[in-house]
């Protein structure tokens, strides 16, 4: 029996190389497959199956050897791409939906042993490029599974990249503080044994190779620029029209008054209009008319002058972190896409002061953080959320998708950038809870910590300039896929009417500003949810019901 394998074996070596992994799984079903009774019968079915496999195997070369080209190492070797997932990790906890793509490679060549390319991970659903932060191996070092390879500047955050696989690292391919590396692309090699390190010194992974001839098609611009060369060709054609008007005017210049003072101020030569008045009197409708003909004259020079004080600033040009591009992108685009509507109310917090007062007070009787007027903001959105859940949904073109779980993001402003970690459930929770997660949310953002659970999943946004900063009132920019976002001023002390006809009092209001996507949210929900809202914050205790 093992004869008769081995036979057939020697036959299916013939095959291309391609047929390797189809190979094992040939041998699996052989092992599958054999049964220790009745031998001679399962050989001539072994027979049979094997010189199906064989045409079927044929057929499979034939029809891949159009699409086969040689690898840039000049020896032919086999690719096979896996994605695999859980391998990336933040401060010690796994990142389930982040995708790693690996590439093992094999070879015939004794310059270039097997090897895996590591490629840049695609941590989060926006993400299709990343920064190397720095690297935590060295080449040369050995690696494990669980042990953290490089940190990973995604557009949301730094994540930590965990090794898939033992071995050691052999090539570093893009090194530490690189930007812009696509998903996919190499970043590093490792190999099984550490005497194949060396064998990589000079490596270059043949992706980049097969990314340079597209960039190399791009000397389409010359008919343009040939459509360019011929416009500033015609502009001398007026240049020669107006200086043909001078042989018609004799040595004394007549022109009016007003021309005259018009022409002064507007430095204009009366010698090169021709006047259209009286025996040729230059009227102010001729100066008119020569400055409109000459506008892109007037033009030019001032814009010429411009870029002369341009060339004499001083300025320093400041490296536009990831974080910064995609944010700079999703609020162009939610700019330029959702049609955005203000609405502004003054609420009254005298009564929402006081309870924080009160149960600050109990908070540090027993032992717990102080609750913040932004904390009771949150609580009194999510709540008016629940009241008014049209106000809890998304756009998509075909369908309004409304969410049953509040979840707020909440606009915490970094040096790293603007980060909105979100508070997930927040109509359900207690005051003290979403004070806790607010701070260590916000802690995290200040340390460029925060996990993609930390600020995904959101369905509702308040950003919050009066507390900290002082705004008086601001209209904030809608979050995608949001349609809502509240924008907090700070408190403002005030004389309203009292009771009496001559009585007067203090009270404190702070600004609120709702900016809406009208696609979702009309103005008279808008403004019932204001309403909501505004209930709750001028009569805090019904928060606690």
């Amino acid at each position: 029996m093992a004869s008769h394998l081995l036979n057939h074996s020697k036959k299916l070596r013939n095959a291309s190389s391609l047929l390797h992994h189809d190979r094992a799984v040939l041998v699996r079903w052989f092992c599958s497959d054999v049964q220790p009774l009745s031998i001679t019968k399962n050989r001539d079915m072994l027979k049979t199956r094997i010189q199906d496999y064989e045409s079927s195997a044929r057929n499979r070369v034939s029809e891949s050897a159009s699409n086969f080209t040689k690898p840039s190492f000049g020896v032919q070797k086999r690719n096979m791409s896996t994605m695999k997932r859980g391998y990336t990790r933040l401060n010690g906890e796994v990142l389930q939906n982040s995708e790693v793509l690996s590439r093992r490679s094999y070879s015939s060549a004794a310059d270039l042993p097997p090897h895996q390319e590591i490629g840049m991970p695609s941590l989060s659903p926006t993400m299709t490029e990343g920064n190397i932060a720095r690297w935590l191996k060295k080449e040369g070092d050995k690696v494990s599974p669980g042990e953290v390879l490089c940190e990973v500047e995604t557009d949301k955050a730094t994540v930590e990249m965990e090794c898939m696989e033992d071995g050691f690292l052999a090539k570093i391919v893009r090194k530490e503080g690189e930007k812009e590396i696509q998903v996919g692309e190499v970043i590093a090699i490792t190999v099984e044994d550490e005497e194949d390190i060396a064998k990589f010194k000079d490596y270059k992974p043949s992706a980049s190779e097969s990314s340079d001839p597209p960039a190399k098609e791009t000397p389409a611009p010359p008919p343009p620029k040939k459509e360019v060369a011929e416009e500033p060709a015609r502009e001398p054609e007026p240049k020669a029209s107006k200086p043909s008007a001078p042989p018609s005017s004799g040595d004394r210049i007549f022109a009016s008054p007003l021309a005259r003072k018009l022409a002064e101020e507007k430095n204009v030569t009366l010698s090169s209009i021709k006047g259209t008045g009286p025996d040729g009197l230059i009227v102010k409708g001729d100066i008119d008319d020569y400055l409109a003909s000459s506008g892109v004259k007037e033009v030019s020079a001032p814009s010429k002058a411009k870029a002369a004080t341009d060339v004499a600033l001083d300025y320093t040009d400041i490296p536009v972190s990831q974080i910064r591009k995609i944010t700079a992108s999703r609020l162009l685009l939610s700019k330029q896409t959702i049609p955005h509507y203000y609405l502004t109310v003054d609420t009254c917090v005298d009564k929402l002061m006081s309870l924080r007062s009160q149960l600050n007070s109990l908070q540090e009787a027993s032992g717990g953080a102080r609750i913040s007027v932004n904390d009771l903001v949150i609580k009194a959105a999510a709540l008016a959320l629940r009241k008014v859940p049209q106000c809890n949904s998304s756009w998509t073109n075909d369908y309004i998708r409304q969410y049953h779980n509040v979840n707020i993001n909440v606009a915490v402003q970094t040096e790293h950038g603007l980060f909105v970690p979100v508070v997930r459930d927040a109509d359900k929770k207690g005051l003290s809870k979403i004070g806790e997660e607010v701070k260590q949310l916000a802690k995290k953002a200040k340390e460029n910590s925060l996990k993609p659970q930390d600020y995904e999943g959101g369905t509702f946004t308040v950003s919050n300039l009066g507390g900290p900063f002082g705004v008086k009132q601001f209209c904030a920019i809608v979050n995608p896929p949001q349609s809502g976002i509240l924008a907090v001023g700070s408190a403002e002390r005030r004389v309203v009417p009292g009771s009496g006809a001559e009585e007067f009092k203090f009270a404190s209001f702070i600004a609120v500003t709702l900016s809406c996507d009208h696609r979702v949210i009309d103005g008279a929900i808008g403004a019932e949810w204001l309403k909501a809202f505004k209930g709750y914050i001028e009569n805090p205790e019904t928060m606690l019901l």
